[in-house]
């Protein structure tokens, strides 16, 4: 089945090049210059990823990403891979708060950026034929099949990345993960040395899934180490 790509890109020449390159690789893309449009395009749909830019003549990447999360039903919870400026960290931060999936700084790599789009669909399907497994620790449910969590029967809404990043955590329950670890284990690859996006999805877990966000007893951080997921809960 053919998925459908949405690349929201004011420069038209590298939004032909990288559509091309996607097309030619099996996806449907299409192409909206600025935010106004990328967001109508995003309701008329379909849509299973949105490449989005930070810098738009009309609106700020950031802004566009906060309203197509704020959209109802799933369509506020279709991936949104951000195309950054190289360097620029802080506008990462952010949007990963803001619910971003996954970054890609400029100028990149076309050979990337489609494993980054083929890794991030991948997390977002479930496995097809998969026998059901639901993870239960006190309260909270997390059922892999499903792709879903539950605290004390009431969804969490988690991004697709982070819901893996949980689940990485869940099933080594107990076990202290370095970042690297999480971030291999989710992604594939090695964490870059100083990138520390995975404590901001972190931490939008923990707000997701703790009562206390400022005492977590699920997720716990280790000093200097990483992150552990308490086998002992509610």
């Amino acid at each position: 089945m053919t998925q459908h790509l949405l690349m929201i890109e004011d420069d038209h020449r590298l939004a032909g090049m990288v559509g091309e390159y996607l097309t030619q690789s099996g996806f449907a893309v299409r192409h909206a210059p600025d935010g106004a449009s990328g967001l109508a395009a995003v309701q008329d749909g379909p849509v299973d990823l949105i490449l989005l830019d930070l810098m738009l003549p009309d609106a700020d990447g950031l802004d566009i990403c906060r309203r197509i999360r704020a959209l109802p039903g799933d369509t506020a919870r279709v991936p949104v891979l951000m195309l950054t400026a190289k360097g620029d960290a802080m506008d990462r931060i952010v949007g990963l708060e803001l619910g971003a999936d996954d970054y890609l700084p400029k100028p990149f790599e076309p050979r990337e950026l489609l494993a980054r789009i083929r890794a991030v669909l991948r997390r977002q399907g479930a496995q097809p034929g998969a026998e059901r497994q639901v993870m239960q620790f006190g309260s909270l449910e997390i059922d892999r099949d499903a792709r879903t969590v539950a605290l004390n029967g009431e969804p969490c809404e988690l991004t697709s990345y982070q819901f893996d990043l949980l689940v990485t955590l869940a099933e080594r329950a107990g076990r202290v993960l370095t970042r690297e670890q999480i971030m291999e284990a989710v992604r594939g690859r090695e964490l870059e040395a100083f990138d520390r996006s995975i404590d901001v999805h972190m931490g939008r877990i923990r707000a997701a899934i703790e009562a206390d966000v400022k005492n977590p007893k699920r997720i716990l951080t280790v000093r200097g180490v990483g992150y552990v997921f308490a086998k002992q809960q509610d």
